[in-house]
């Protein structure tokens, strides 16, 4: 009896040299006489930045090219998107009656924080003003109402303006906004959370520009008993100098970067997969055919979506792979790919075709990149799910079955029930 070890993505050379002699101690520890081989395609069929990066804006620049501009603005409207009442809660927390604060501005002398008895804070009209909103502005309204309908906003708005209305950072802040300085401040804030709210909740659907967004805050302040061109000046101004520092063009390159050149063996892997995934099926394909079965092929990963592939187009065109008498897949996305239609061998809804071996899926539930064969796969006898619990979380739930005695079990049973000598 053979094993057969077919790497996933984003492997390369060391990992799998390390990664393949833990599979290959277990498995001899339970099959003593079975032969345990490899089959490593990271660096002939794995995916490589050709270019060198260079298509990554701000990964590269240019020799002598200036630093990007850091974008104040859209970084605020970054932490907005993310969290609506942010701008809110410095307002709500920090107040505007600092010992430091210059008495000639904004919420500083006489509109400090102490409100004269029985006088109702200037911050609470501004929020009784905004629960008076109608949550629902038609189209044909008025301004606000098409723009809101205009930019696909309309949908989101009045949970928008509820969870700002209805917020207990708003209620801390209305109490604070004693003076009329204050109460424009908050009323910009919270044109901004609301905002902010309704462009979160539309997402991609959102069809706004920056004009338009800034149009909308001008309308909501202005019917808040503010101006919106005056930007407030506490809570405009911590939020900044925070955006500023979590959000910089530099880092953002960064991340960029992380998320291309960095994840390019795992992600770009699968993309070279999908766009010439015949080459590494071949290539499979001889390696499993250069010695006599019976074989069981273990493929973790994308190595197990190339395996599926493999054998199901094989066994389509009545040329099942000799010698294959299980395949067993770990931590692989072939299920779903194939409820997306995205499985190069089989069309959603297809069964599997005569002549595909028995095959044992294996996923652990906390691992996001693997799936259930036997629910899509209604009925048939040759699929069997088995589900292991690392306790580790994703992703390195994702390369800890192989540490799993409980993993070369349930392999040792599945070659016990296809009577494999």
């Amino acid at each position: 009896m053979r094993f057969l070890f077919v790497h996933g993505t984003g492997v390369r050379r060391e990992r799998h040299d390390r990664l393949f002699a833990l599979v290959r101690e277990r498995l001899t520890a339970r099959f003593p006489e079975a032969f345990v081989d490899s089959c490593y395609w990271g660096d002939r069929f794995g995916a490589t930045l050709g270019a060198g990066g260079r298509s990554v804006p701000g990964l590269r620049p240019a020799t002598g090219a200036a630093p990007d501009a850091v974008d104040a603005e859209t970084a605020e409207w970054a932490l907005l998107l993310a969290d609506p009442l942010c701008e809110l809660r410095v307002l709500a927390e920090a107040g505007w009656a600092d010992a430091g604060q210059d008495p000639d501005g904004p919420g500083g002398g006489d509109d400090g924080a102490f409100a004269m008895p029985g006088v109702q804070p200037a911050g609470v009209r501004v929020l009784a003003l905004l629960a008076g909103l109608p949550p629902a502005p038609t189209r044909s309204g008025d301004e606000l109402g098409a723009l809101l309908h205009g930019t696909g906003l309309a949908a989101g708005f009045p949970a928008a303006l509820t969870a700002a209305a209805d917020s207990a950072e708003a209620a801390r802040a209305a109490d604070r906004a004693t003076g009329e300085p204050q109460a424009r401040e908050l009323a910009t804030s919270l044109a901004r959370a609301v905002t902010a709210g309704a462009l979160a909740a539309a997402g991609a659907d959102a069809d706004c520009t920056g004009a338009e967004r800034d149009r909308l805050v001008e309308l909501l302040t202005t019917r808040l008993g503010g101006d919106a061109r005056v930007p407030g000046a506490r809570a405009a101004a911590v939020l900044g100098r925070l955006a500023m520092r979590v959000t910089t063009q530099p880092l953002l390159n960064a991340w960029r970067g992380s998320l291309t050149a960095g994840a390019t063996p795992a992600l770009g892997d699968i993309l070279r997969y999908q766009a010439r995934g015949h080459d590494l099926r071949e290539f499979l394909h001889a390696r499993i055919v250069a010695a006599p079965g019976p074989t069981v092929l273990i493929g973790h990963s994308l190595g197990g979506i190339a395996l599926v592939d493999l054998l199901a187009l094989a066994a389509a065109r009545g040329e099942a792979v000799p010698g294959t008498e299980l395949l067993v897949t770990v931590g692989s996305q072939a299920p779903f790919l194939y409820e997306l239609g995205a499985l190069t061998a089989l069309e959603p809804g297809a069964k599997l075709p005569y002549g595909f071996p028995r095959w044992l899926n294996v996923y652990d539930r906390q691992d996001v990149l693997s799936y259930l064969a036997g629910p899509v796969f209604p009925g048939d006898p040759r699929i069997s799910d088995h589900e292991i619990g690392s306790r580790q979380p994703f992703p390195a739930c994702h390369s800890a079955y192989w540490k799993q005695d409980s993993l070369y079990e349930r392999i040792e049973q599945a070659v016990a029930e296809a009577e494999i000598g």
